[in-house]
C-alpha cells in the first residue's frame, strides 16, 4: 500500500518494477501542469532543462530531464552547466533555487488554466511549526482508516520501523 500520492506511486513503481496498491490520492499542484504549455516553453527555451517532481503526472515526467524530489531537484539545478530550467513543482522550491543560483533562470511550469494560482499548494501553507507541535502533543486529529487497509498497511509500516531502527533515525 503506498500513499497519499498516486503519481509519485507510479513513478515509483515504474523504476523499480513494483506493483504496490496505490491510495487514490493526489498534490493538485502536481496535477495541474499543462504539458503543451511545457512543450511551448520548450521552444522558447531550447537550451532549458525540465526538472520534475515525482508526484506529477507520468505525461509531465516523460518532458522531464531530470526527475527527483525537491532537495534534488535544488541539488541538479546548483551543479548543471545549465542557465536555464523550466520547473515543475510546488513553487516554494523557486526561492531556494534562485538564491543558491542566482546567476541562472528559473521558470515555473505554467498549469492548465489561465488562473494566478502561482503553483503554490494553498494546504502546505496552513502548516506551521505550532500545529504540527500541538498534532504531536496531543495526538490529535486522529484519522480513522478502514480495517481491510490497516490490515494491509501493518507489513510495510513495520518494516519501516525496523530499515530507521537499524539506521539510527
Amino acid at each position: 500500500i503506498f500513499g497519499p500520492d498516486r503519481n509519485l506511486g507510479n513513478y515509483i513503481n515504474s523504476i523499480t518494477g513494483r506493483d504496490m496498491l496505490l491510495w487514490d490520492g493526489a498534490c493538485h499542484v502536481h496535477e495541474q501542469f499543462s504539458v503543451e504549455k511545457i512543450v511551448d516553453l520548450k521552444f522558447e527555451y531550447p537550451d532549458a532543462i525540465v526538472l520534475a517532481h515525482p508526484e506529477c503526472k507520468s505525461t509531465v515526467l516523460k518532458l522531464a530531464d531530470f526527475v527527483g524530489s525537491t532537495a534534488a531537484l535544488l541539488k541538479y539545478a546548483i551543479n548543471s552547466d545549465k542557465d536555464y530550467f523550466i520547473v515543475a513543482t510546488e513553487s516554494g522550491i523557486l526561492h531556494e533555487m534562485e538564491k543558491k543560483c542566482p546567476q541562472k533562470t528559473f521558470i515555473p511550469a505554467p498549469p492548465n488554466d489561465s488562473t494566478c494560482t502561482c503553483n503554490e499548494c494553498s494546504f502546505m501553507r496552513l502548516n506551521t511549526l505550532e500545529k504540527l507541535y500541538n498534532c504531536l502533543k496531543d495526538e490529535s486529529p486522529e484519522i480513522m482508516v478502514d480495517k481491510e487497509i490497516a490490515e494491509k498497511a501493518v507489513k510495510p509500516i513495520r518494516r519501516m520501523l525496523e530499515i530507521s531502527e537499524k539506521l539510527g533515525l
